[in-house]
């Protein structure tokens, strides 16, 4: 425990020293603002940040990485056990219902309600869903911040040299199948296959899409009870297991091996989150490349990813305002799609499809616009700890151990929701 309590310490040390390192001139309000951006997404935040400073000269955002994310929550949670909280601080939804309980953050709602600029107007240009995944018992506590969702990447150039049309991307599972099918071979005559359909990496995000789109849910309305050891949830564990272990057109690959190997030309499809894009786009893709929705079963129903913001109770009122002023300024329409156009993320407002940097990028790529229309049929993850606790679990015992052939899907899934049951009636009693 004193272990703990040192590293915690020393961090807090060098957190509070980094905070000092900008003189903030008199009558300057410093707004401490953690987040967890790295490389492209890190160097765009930054330039963004900086034009916030240079437009709002009596506010000061000190923006510090925290490295990632699981170092930013550890972090957060012994700032507020210590009362030394920073002002702004990106958050998933499972902290911030814990935030909520102690009582350490103002609800978004509180600065909407007490500013005349923020109207029913403002409110209905944000995505619904983003409204719906920062609202707890009927409040607005958190806003959306960098929110992504899942594509498919694709070849064109694969798909134009086998009398594919490179502009009509497969849209189903079946269609996916099938192209993947078709695409897997032996170039070179050896006998071993060296291009393949795709690559996947294990991920509860795909899992709970596929979920969704063959009609199945996470958990009941109410989180109290999971759904998701379904017919629904069957049938997206053998999507997989199909494309991996029955027609073979596809293989897994952990962490960015699987960015690699697409922008290598080893795969003709890739899924991930949007945001890899920047990522890919930084090493270089030497090849005509698609990027389109993914493909659907029943419905078009995915979820988005990606965290909030939070506004810390401060002593200072003037600190808490000055936190409000660079949310609402960072989710405007010119800066949301700015941030979109810079990392792929998803514009928090509908307006930003009329900024100039977002129409051009359409015209040029009018497939990315099944993406964004993505966002239309989105919802979240369940607002519970639990749930977060158990998709680590998704991964490791229940994925992975039905593609290794040793659990059956229903066994798998059986297993994940005793789990979470279990954890639920702890919580409740």
């Amino acid at each position: 425990m004193r272990k703990v309590f040192t590293i915690f310490f020393i961090a807090s040390l060098i957190i509070s020293g980094c905070a000092k390192k900008a003189k903030i001139k008199e009558g300057v309000t410093e707004v401490i603002f953690w987040q967890a951006m790295g490389g492209p997404l890190g160097d765009a935040l930054e330039l963004l940040v900086n034009e916030f400073n240079e437009t709002h000269p009596d506010i000061h955002i000190t923006s510090i990485n925290m490295g990632n994310y699981t170092a930013l929550s550890q972090k957060l949670m012994a700032s507020i056990q210590t009362g030394n909280q920073p002002n702004v601080a990106q958050a998933y939804e499972a902290w911030i219902a814990n935030m909520m309980e102690g009582d350490v953050i103002v609800p978004i709602q509180d600065f909407i309600d007490a500013d005349p600029e923020f109207g029913e107007e403002e409110f209905d240009d944000i995505y619904p869903v983003f409204i719906k995944s920062n609202t707890i018992d009927g409040k607005l506590v958190s806003f959306p911040f960098n929110k992504s969702v899942r594509v498919q990447y694709y070849n064109k150039d694969i798909l134009f040299q086998n009398d594919l049309d490179p502009n009509k991307p497969p849209k189903t599972w079946d269609e996916f199948r099938e192209y993947c099918k078709n695409l897997t071979k032996d170039l070179d005559g050896d006998g071993k296959i060296d291009q393949y359909g795709t690559t996947m990496k294990i991920s509860a995000w795909q899992f709970e899409n596929l979920l969704l789109q063959a009609g199945g849910e996470i958990m009941n309305e109410d989180n109290t009870e999971p759904l998701f050891n379904s017919k629904a949830g069957i049938q997206a564990l053998e999507y997989l297991v199909n494309i991996l272990n029955v027609d073979k057109t596809g293989y897994l690959s952990p962490g960015f091996e699987g960015q690699r190997d697409f922008t290598a030309g080893k795969c003709a499809f890739y899924e991930d989150s949007s945001v890899s894009m920047a990522y890919m786009l930084r090493t270089g893709i030497d090849f005509n490349f698609g990027i389109s929705a993914i493909p659907i079963k029943k419905t078009r129903r995915n979820i988005i990813s990606g965290t909030n913001v939070v506004i810390f109770k401060s002593e200072d009122k003037k600190k808490e305002k000055a936190a409000w002023e660079f949310v609402k300024w960072f989710t405007d329409t010119k800066q949301t799609a700015k941030w979109s156009e810079l990392t792929y993320y998803m514009p928090v407002r509908k307006s930003a499809f009329h900024e100039e940097a977002i129409k051009k990028r359409l015209e040029g790529n009018p497939e990315i616009a099944s993406i964004y229309d993505q966002l239309n049929y989105a919802t979240f993850e369940p607002q519970i700890s639990e749930w977060f606790e158990t998709r680590k679990y998704m991964e490791e015992h229940v994925i992975e151990k039905v593609i290794r052939g040793i659990l059956t899907p229903q066994e798998a899934l059986d297993n994940a929701a005793e789990m979470i049951k279990k954890k639920i009636s702890k919580r409740d009693k």
